[in-house]
């Protein structure tokens, strides 16, 4: 088939009208131009849909069936052209963001609701799971972007970098470390110390911390989340190596935080999209707007 929108707007306008001197100036078109677009689709069609006198123009029973069909299908391809436009301009459509539970609680949520001040028609919905899942999530399509710190060894992701994080010692204000501008990681040896599991990406950092330093790394105790390492290190239980962003989780604690030095550990925050699908307008504004609000996260002083 190879009806064209023009033949159709030519057509409705003509059967508006009654009248192809008028049809033709309402489309702004030479006369024969538009009686020849109307050939053509009754050529296409195989039937008549117009009657022609001197007088009028009329509709055949074949031109009223169609009317109504051809109607709706423009009245359809226009709303699907002013819904796509609406999104481009970032006046709808939907975000869904996967996040770990630190980084949602500490950084999405001031960033979301200046996105949506921002965005008022775009919906935001936020899963705040494991780093295993964010990748999968991403993935499949169930979210459209995921934030945190991913192995470059993860394929199927492209990554936007937000932030760089420096690991820091995090102490007890009883701490003797709590005197000091820095510390060393030599200076960690043989101390209480708490730490993520092994599935942690963090986990795996502070390993290398501990190997480079030269020194053993035996936990004391071993969590999951990075709350409950500042809740024991305020109890006195020891002390923990965590991300930088990690002081906006230990602001109300009795927990200070310090640079660890020899050797400097960093890593890079960043937003992940699936490889192969394009970044939706939503995404990409989004990113612009949680790029400032995890730079807060990483003072100068400590990054």
């Amino acid at each position: 088939m190879k009806i064209t929108i023009k033949q159709i707007e030519s057509f409705l306008a003509v059967a508006d009208l009654g009248n192809f001197s008028r049809a033709s100036e309402r489309l702004n078109t030479a006369q024969p131009a538009l009686s020849q677009a109307i050939k053509d689709l009754e050529a296409e069609l195989a039937v008549r849909l117009f009657d022609r006198t001197t007088r009028r123009v009329e509709l055949t029973d074949a031109g009223r069936e169609f009317r109504h069909s051809a109607a709706k299908a423009l009245e359809e391809l226009e709303h699907a052209v002013e819904g796509v436009h609406e999104l481009a301009e970032r006046r709808r459509g939907r975000l869904r963001i996967a996040a770990p539970p630190l980084l949602a609680a500490v950084v999405l949520p001031q960033a979301i609701a200046d996105f949506r001040k921002r965005y008022p028609g775009i919906s935001v919905q936020l899963a705040d799971v494991g780093t295993e899942l964010i990748v999968e999530s991403v993935r499949s399509g169930k979210a459209d972007c995921g934030l945190g710190t991913f192995s470059p060894a993860e394929e199927g992701i492209e990554r936007l970098p937000l932030v760089r994080d420096s690991l820091m010692l995090f102490c007890d204000q009883h701490s003797p470390f709590n005197a000091m501008d820095s510390v060393r990681w030599r200076e960690l040896e043989e101390q209480p110390l708490i730490t993520l599991t092994r599935d942690s990406g963090i986990r795996l950092l502070v390993e290398v911390g501990f190997e480079t330093a030269e020194i053993a790394l035996k936990p004391t105790y071993e969590v999951t989340q990075i709350t409950t390492a500042i809740a024991l290190v305020e109890a006195g239980l020891g002390v923990a190596v965590l991300p930088t962003y990690a002081l906006a989780a230990a602001r109300h604690r009795k927990v200070v935080g310090k640079p660890l030095t020899q050797p400097d550990i960093s890593r890079e925050v960043v937003m992940i999209h699936a490889t192969g699908r394009s970044i939706s307008p939503a995404v990409s504004a989004f990113a612009a707007v949680v790029r400032r609000y995890a730079q807060q996260l990483t003072p100068r002083e400590t990054a």
